[in-house]
């Protein structure tokens, strides 16, 4: 990969993470589609760079929310506890399953997740948040999450909001949440994975670094809906650019 190559793909994946960061969702789910423009193995290339970098973003997103008091510690431990048993089954189940199988996954849960970001949570419940419910999706949501090579958060996030967290207050736990499982899915990659390990911390310093400035700005300044609203977007069209020049 050419200096003015890599300089685009970190430019690419420090916009994904900042936004990302935002819904302390990690990187994995959005940067997917772009790194495999420039990388032709989904499962040996692709996946292993997402899900250590979604890893370190939902961690130092994690950080930006604790700085604000936006994590429920005791309810992101027990979230983390689930997902990060359950994400490396998927990992595993992805070195023996066809790319364009995992591919028709991952389109699906985007449209999924698109309509629930554009729907918003005008619809949740009100009351104390069902924390059990959670842990109890938590467990099928990894195990895709691992197969598609991303961290649980994409779909734990809007079931969070979904089950009565307050949206900011989501986002902050699920950073918690999706951090360990992301590593634990990376190990299964680890013998099989075909990567520059200078490549690797560069993508992960510069996704790091704007997922930290992502969460604080969501401290600050941005509302909910206007968050969801964003990231459903930029998913939206990464992926069908993707869809175009996989057809």
């Amino acid at each position: 990969m050419d200096d003015l190559t890599l300089s685009i793909v970190l430019a690419g994946v420090a916009v994904l993470s900042f936004i990302s960061g935002m819904l302390g969702l990690g990187a994995a789910f959005a940067t997917i589609p772009y790194l495999s423009l420039f990388m032709s193995d989904l499962v040996h290339q692709v996946q292993p760079v997402a899900l250590l970098l979604n890893g370190f973003t939902s961690l130092f997103a994690m950080a930006g929310f604790a700085r604000g008091g936006l994590i429920r510690w005791r309810d992101a431990a027990v979230l983390a506890t689930a997902t990060t048993l359950s994400a490396p089954l998927g990992s595993l189940l992805a070195q023996y399953t066809p790319q364009m199988y995992i591919w028709f996954a991952y389109f699906a849960a985007v449209l999924y997740l698109a309509y629930r970001m554009f729907k918003g949570a005008s619809e949740a419940p009100r009351g104390e948040p069902n924390l059990k419910l959670a842990a109890a999706l938590a467990v099928p949501i990894s195990m895709l999450a691992g197969l598609l090579g991303v961290g649980p958060g994409f779909l734990l996030m809007p079931t969070l909001v979904l089950l009565g967290y307050e949206p900011r207050l989501a986002a902050g736990i699920n950073a918690l949440a999706v951090c360990p499982p992301s590593f634990s899915a990376f190990i299964p990659h680890i013998p099989t994975m075909r990567v520059d390990p200078l490549f690797l911390l560069a993508v992960v310093a510069a996704g790091s670094a704007a997922a930290y400035a992502g969460a604080r700005t969501t401290v600050k300044h941005v509302k909910g809906r206007t968050l969801r609203r964003i990231f459903g977007l930029v998913i939206v069209v990464m992926t069908l650019y993707k869809l175009v020049t996989l057809l």
